[in-house]
């Protein structure tokens, strides 16, 4: 059990939160829900005890253990992928390097046999000998296949990376687990089975933070919402949470609503009666009446939803491109074999697969970044594309400012660079603001800025939603329904592609390409198999 008492954050003259008073309970599991830059990983910072609160405490039971997701890769780049996970149960990694060093010694002695029985001891009671096998599982889980298991970590991406780290705070089995975007990195199959671990296998405190609506939905049995400068608990699942908030403001307002009327009407009174003699006794009353009346207070809310739209300069033909056979392999490994597919305008094609099967090398083919081995693509002479690349940051110079960047790249109007820039939440001095200090999210919604003002009639996005926000995924997925051209799009979110797609060009090993003309709930119907809920 967490309590947290009066807990108070700023940063300057910000106030993240401020008073906020919870009781997080043993097995229950909570998703932490806000919009960016509200100190949702600061709040899992300070219950983990790695940052100071500006007031307030975070209690908990001395014997309970904390597991907290963290990005340091660094520390552990010539570490076996294994060793890497077992160190997240720290008693049992400091008895096994001990015996190690022990048994190592040229010079063995009596005391050596005696602390080595108590090594042993300790080895067996922390699951010692079980240990390698359910690491690798946990490895498997999360998508990293066993050949690289007994290599070092600097082998991998840094995707990959951040999986095995992932793997490492599982295997600790903390009393308390703190995840912050667990599902970012990881394929569809690996989120399906993240999900179901947390679920079933987990049986602690488990805080979490996720932009992945399904991922939420799925997996919370309450949400922790930051917004109108608290955190309240909310029993339920992200759809309930949704509904209840919505349902407080409106009572909310009525109340407030209500009291405005009132007033207005004592105040009538008042107004009409308080020179009278006759009168100037009951006028008083209710003017003692106003007096007591507490207002209902309704704060502003940090949560903005931006506005994207994609209008197309020209409308495409009918037919965008036609695709066949396309072959392409790295090293000994095919990646891409007899892809054929056609798209048409209006179309919105979801490519679904695992990581690494060539889903982003797919849409570089197309984009002439990268060449085939061999096969053949043709674009109409009428298509204009617009990309959203998976490492989008790439194409930002950090030293340019946001108005910089936008007035350099983009050939269009002072006026209307600005309105745009508003409509995806930079106003005012915002715009002013350095490329280095933007945020994942605030980075993907410039990029945003800069397709809406280009005008392309196909559109081509690679994870788009990996950093943004609940409430900019929501106006994302808006602005793509209305879209009259084509869209081809790369994604792990099941409801993302469950409100977009018209159709599903699906990559695996075992069924290798599956092109089905029809949304994703018929594709399900005719094959049989959700890659987007399991493995």
């Amino acid at each position: 059990m967490l309590d947290i008492r009066s807990l108070s954050m700023e940063f300057g003259k910000k106030s993240l939160f401020q008073k906020v008073d919870l009781i997080l309970l043993p097995t229950q599991r909570y998703g932490v829900v806000g919009a960016n830059g509200t100190g949702k990983s600061t709040f899992l910072k300070i219950l983990a005890g790695e940052e100071s609160s500006t007031q307030g405490s975070v209690e908990k039971a001395k014997n309970l253990s904390v597991g907290i997701l963290k990005q340091d890769h660094f520390r552990y780049e010539e570490n076996r992928l294994i060793d890497v996970v077992i160190r997240g149960n720290a008693i049992l990694w400091n008895a096994l390097t001990e015996k190690e060093k022990i048994l190592d010694k040229h010079d063995f002695t009596e005391a050596d046999g005696y602390r080595l029985s108590e090594l042993e001891e300790t080895i067996m009671h922390q699951g010692g000998y079980e240990a390698e096998v359910v690491a690798k599982n946990l490895l498997i889980g999360l998508g990293i296949v066993e050949k690289y298991h007994t290599g070092p970590l600097s082998a991998l991406s840094g995707g990959y990376k951040l999986r095995v780290l992932l793997a490492q705070v599982l295997f600790q089995k903390p009393d308390i687990m703190l995840l912050d975007e667990p599902t970012n990195h990881l394929d569809i199959i690996s989120i399906a089975w993240l999900e179901e671990f947390l679920r079933t296998t987990f049986k602690g405190l488990l805080i979490f933070i996720s932009h992945d609506r399904g991922f939420l939905n799925n997996l919370s049995t309450n949400i922790l919402d930051i917004d109108y400068d608290t955190v309240l608990d909310y029993p339920g699942n992200y759809e309930k949470f949704c509904i209840t908030k919505e349902e407080r403001l409106r009572l909310k307002q009525s109340e407030l609503k209500n009291q405005e009327k009132k007033i207005e009407a004592l105040q009538s009174f008042v107004d009409r009666f308080g020179a009278k003699a006759s009168k100037a006794a009951q006028a008083a009353s209710r003017q003692k009446m106003i007096d007591r009346i507490e207002l209902v207070e309704i704060k502003d809310s940090n949560i903005f939803k931006p506005y994207f739209h994609f209008s197309p300069q020209k409308s495409s033909g009918k037919y965008v491109i036609k695709v066949e056979n396309l072959h392409k392999k790295f090293d000994d490994r095919i990646l891409l074999k007899d892809v054929s597919f056609n798209i048409n305008r209006g179309d919105k094609c979801a490519i679904i697969g695992p990581n690494g099967i060539g889903k982003s090398t797919l849409l570089k083919i197309l984009l002439a970044e990268i060449h085939s081995d061999h096969g053949h693509y043709e674009w109409s002479d009428t298509v204009q594309v617009g990309y959203f690349a998976q490492d989008y940051r790439t194409q930002l110079p950090p030293e340019q400012t946001v108005w910089q960047w936008m007035e350099n790249t983009i050939a269009a109007p002072a006026q209307e660079i600005r309105k745009v820039l508003g409509q995806v939440l930079f106003r005012g001095d915002d715009v002013h603001k350095k490329i280095s200090a933007l945020s994942g999210g605030e980075s993907a919604r410039l990029i945003m800025a800069k397709l809406i003002l280009e005008k392309h009639n196909v559109l081509i996005f690679d994870e788009p939603t990996n950093h943004l926000d609940l409430e900019s995924i929501d106006a994302l997925i808006e602005a793509i329904q209305k879209f009259p051209g084509a869209v081809l799009f790369v994604s792990h979110s099941r409801y993302f592609i469950d409100h977009i797609s018209t159709r599903v060009l699906s990559l695996s090993e075992q069924y290798g390409v599956q092109n089905y003309l029809g949304n994703y709930h018929d594709y399900l119907s005719q094959y049989g198999k959700d890659y987007l809920a399991s493995g």
